[in-house]
């Protein structure tokens, strides 16, 4: 019993290992405007910026974890609303959790998808 506790403790004091993440050249994402009721899937590359409605939607990368090309996807953007001088929203979506780091707007949600392959 006691070679069991001590097990035990040795696996949850070890350090998790981090999985690695392979950058994707780029990714897409899904836009919903909440007062059409619209939804479009927008591709990007990384490092593109589009002009969707009166958002400008930068993707800077898409990554996903290495040896799991279908494994969750998490991009890096940036989003401005109708050239407003600070960003309605700036950080990585993951496709897995869109509500834990969201665009916070009245009018619209982006939330990413998947990562594309070429």
């Amino acid at each position: 019993m006691k070679a069991l506790l001590t097990a035990l403790v040795l696996c949850l004091a070890a350090p998790a290992v981090a999985q690695q993440a392979t950058t994707a050249p780029g990714g897409t994402l899904r836009l919903l405007d909440k007062i059409t009721g619209t939804t479009q899937d927008i591709e990007f590359r990384n490092g593109q910026t589009k002009m969707v409605g009166l958002l400008a939607i930068t993707m800077t990368e898409c990554r996903y974890p290495s040896g799991n090309r279908s494994g969750d996807a998490y991009a890096l953007l940036t989003i401005v609303y109708s050239n407003d001088p600070d960003p309605a929203f700036r950080g990585w979506m993951i496709a897995s959790a869109p509500a834990l780091n969201a665009l916070d707007h009245p009018r619209y949600d982006v939330w990413a998808l998947r990562c594309s392959s070429e």
